[in-house]
């Protein structure tokens, strides 16, 4: 998943920096793409069930269920059993039923946004007595399932849909990290959301506190409070640690999906759990050093024109 993520990052970062620096830009993904492991090289995708063979068929019938639909509308699918099939079903039963909503009048994009909260559901009920690595595993879905769905907002191809059902056999391949699944947080019936926001930074100085940094993300939304101010929240918690590409990727992408559903007025269970995904993460990946701060502390006392060090 990392070359697309690169990729959907690259264009992102043009958006910003301006397209004249394309050539520079795009050309550092070559090495990426070159060197990327697929899924027919792999294993898992072949045994015991053939995803790859299931996929090359079904990728052959998409040209006609995009224009099997009704023209003119984004016909939403019922979400929730979307997502049950997507975490629950079996390969077959999950491509069909990704196929049917394309029939039925789903965009690219929304059936791209439920993949990937599927995928984020993966991280929310990641259960702590999972190999430490196997956050990553779950993490490079939901980070490639983000990818292709910013790629179909940006520019919607049959080709780049192939990425949604691909995602989707990832989704059904880390389904060993919800067995058991953690359980996700409820409304507590408190309008406490300052509260718990405030307390998360304290949980975050302690180990493994994955569960409760999760609930505290949830009250805090549930509770009433400020998404924003739980996004900026999160990111400052983000900035203390010594972070690594992945944290920065979880967050990043939760983030993404936090503002889509807010857009798309899903602003219940739904817009509380990619938030509730992304405190989980970074809770299992705190506390760390914290030495990249001294870094930085060092290179603003320099800018100002002060010295690093004062002799003792």
């Amino acid at each position: 998943g990392h070359p697309l993520d690169f990729t959907n990052k690259a264009f992102e970062a043009l958006d910003i920096a301006g397209w004249d620096l394309a050539e520079p830009v795009l050309t550092s993904l070559v090495m990426g793409y070159a060197g990327a492991a697929r899924m027919e090289e792999s294993n898992a995708w072949r045994h015991p069930i053939d995803l790859v063979g299931l996929l090359e068929e079904t990728f052959a019938t998409l040209p006609q269920a995009l224009a099997d639909a009704p023209a003119g509308r984004d016909s939403l699918p019922d979400r929730d059993a979307l997502v049950d099939t997507l975490l629950n079903g079996e390969p077959p039963d999950t491509v069909a039923a990704l196929v049917d909503a394309l029939r039925a009048g789903s965009s690219m994009e929304t059936l791209a946004g439920i993949v990937t909260y599927a995928a984020a559901l993966r991280i929310a009920r990641f259960h702590t007595s999972n190999e430490f690595g196997d956050w990553d595993t779950a993490l490079h879905t939901f980070t490639f399932a983000n990818a292709v769905h910013q790629g179909l907002r940006r520019a919607p191809s049959v080709e780049l849909l192939r990425g949604v059902f691909d995602a989707a056999m990832s989704i059904y391949l880390d389904r060993f990290l919800n067995m058991p699944a953690a359980r996700l947080p409820t409304p507590n019936g408190r309008a406490n959301g300052q509260h718990a926001l405030t307390g998360l930074s304290s949980l975050l100085n302690q180990q493994q506190q994955v569960n409760q940094a999760g609930q505290a993300v949830a009250h805090h939304l549930y509770g009433g409070g400020d998404p924003a101010a739980l996004r900026a929240h999160l990111g400052a918690l983000l900035l203390r640690e010594d972070r690594d590409f992945h944290t920065i990727q979880s967050v990043e992408a939760a983030f993404r999906q936090h503002e889509r559903l807010q857009a798309d007025n899903l602003q219940g269970a739904e817009a509380v759990n990619v938030l509730v995904a992304a405190g989980r993460y970074l809770a299992a990946h705190a506390p760390t050093v914290r030495a990249q701060g001294q870094t930085y502390q060092i290179a603003s006392r320099l800018h100002r024109g002060e010295a690093a060090a004062e002799e003792e």
